[in-house]
């Protein structure tokens, strides 16, 4: 039998991607998620990532397999966005619940968080509110938030120019230990069109030393 060339041998993915529902306190959440295939072993700290308002975890579909190549990943819709059900406002908090119900359905004692615009807004809700669930942020184009308290966590903000204020003075009085990355200018959809490179800076952010 004439042997197989390796050009012609099939490559098999290092991420699985799946989707799927969580019950929350609102009803069902819709999530995208990703998982290396070494069945949890020497796995980094799960991911969340959160998508901007009015739009869905979508954003993330071309993301999520470069950077769960070490670590398992969940991008839910948000509620009211994609396939998940409605809360009773789009409040930052109301949405901070749900994804904690999320958390709190799979048993996770701990997780990094990445929130690009609406859904930094959220992470930032849910690391005031669960600070020992949430280890690191990493936010983009962040909405100023009135009435937080001061952010302990570490926390990576990526300064695009999207019309944000990550560098105002809001962003440096709000976080206790930023960190600051310039990247180059992409349109609204950065995580379509640079998801190697989003994923080599934020895979190596979150897998720093504390």
């Amino acid at each position: 039998m004439a042997k197989q060339s390796k050009s012609s041998v099939p490559l098999v993915s290092a991420v699985r991607t799946r989707r799927a529902y969580f019950d929350c306190r609102f009803g069902q959440l819709h999530v995208r998620t990703a998982f290396p295939t070494t069945g949890g072993f020497d796995e980094g700290v799960t991911l969340f990532c959160l998508h901007p308002e009015s739009a869905s975890s979508r954003v993330f579909a071309r993301f999520l397999p470069e950077i769960a190549d070490d670590r398992s990943v969940y991008a839910p819709d948000l509620p009211g966005c994609g396939e998940s059900d409605p809360a009773p406002t789009a409040a930052y908090a109301e949405a901070a619940q749900a994804v904690a119900d999320l958390a709190g359905d799979l048993r996770l004692r701990q997780i990094d968080v990445l929130g690009f615009r609406f859904g930094a807004g959220v992470a930032l809700a849910l690391a005031a509110a669960k600070p020992d669930l949430v280890r690191r942020l990493v936010l983009i184009a962040t909405p100023p938030i009135n009435g937080l308290p001061l952010i302990r966590q570490e926390s990576l903000v990526m300064r695009v120019k999207l019309g944000s204020s990550d560098d105002s003075q809001w962003t440096r009085g709000t976080l206790e230990r930023p960190k600051f990355i310039d990247l180059a200018e992409y349109a609204a959809d950065l995580f379509d069109a640079a998801p190697k490179t989003l994923a080599k800076q934020i895979g190596a952010y979150l897998a720093a030393p504390a």
